[in-house]
């Protein structure tokens, strides 16, 4: 008798399959949105697990500390703005209609205030292509262009650590660590390759196997592997 594929193991939930979320030092994300342009001063530069960009612990001039995507050129003990009359310089915050043509800008928002949805992976940043009455046209890192409400906010540079990736991971351990740290699949193994018990496509000592990877219309979840309700089968005419 077989056992539940990883997929099915991972919809049931429990401890193995759930992100260390506790471990997070926090959601990064932009200040609510004022009339006043806020000065915070950058106190740390921390690193999270959930994150693969570095993180901004910033203070405002109340006390109140919140997290954000650190850019390129910023230390601690520095100045960021966020704001309309805030400074055109790396690690400030403004308006997309305020953000001249052809500026590199990340962490964008989607709706205004929401704290930043886009281009917030390290060394990752977007473009300001055009600006119309429709809306502020963005070149976002997939080579895609969107058109964003003006009112959104959007950080001036480039994500820092951009040269994390060049790194690489001398063990596999390392990289199972890595991708326990954040609840990503890994490693990812083809179900010809696996075993009977593990995958309806397992088996035999070759990953050739001698059945249909096409799964029947009333077929259990467990068999539903392969390829789900093909639109024809056979060689393209």
């Amino acid at each position: 008798m077989g056992k539940n594929l990883a997929q099915q193991a991972r919809g049931k939930g429990g401890p193995t399959y759930r992100a260390p979320s506790f471990n997070y030092a926090g959601e990064a994300k932009l200040f609510p949105l004022r009339r006043e342009t806020q000065n915070l001063t950058v106190v740390d530069i921390i690193h999270c697990p959930g994150h693969s960009a570095p993180l901004l612990k910033v203070k405002d001039a109340n006390g109140e500390e919140g997290l954000m995507i650190a850019s390129e050129n910023v230390r601690v003990g520095e100045t960021v703005s966020i704001g309309s009359d805030a400074e055109m310089k790396h690690g400030n915050t403004m308006p997309l209609n305020i953000i001249p043509e052809g500026t590199l800008i990340f962490n964008i928002e989607l709706m205004p205030g929401d704290g930043g949805r886009f281009v917030r992976a390290s060394g990752t940043y977007a473009k300001i292509v055009t600006q119309s009455k429709e809306g502020v046209t963005v070149l976002l890192p997939s080579k895609k262009q969107r058109l964003f409400n003006p009112n959104c906010r959007a950080s001036i540079g480039i994500v820092a650590a951009g040269n994390r990736t060049e790194k690489p991971f001398m063990k596999a351990g390392l990289k199972y660590f890595a991708m326990k740290a954040r609840n990503r699949y890994w490693p990812s193994v083809s179900g010809a390759s696996q075993n009977a018990v593990d995958h309806p496509f397992g088996g035999s000592s070759s990953s050739r196997k001698g059945r249909p990877t096409i799964a029947p219309k009333n077929a259990p979840p467990g068999r539903k592997v392969g390829m789900l309700h093909p639109r024809h089968t056979g060689r393209n005419k």
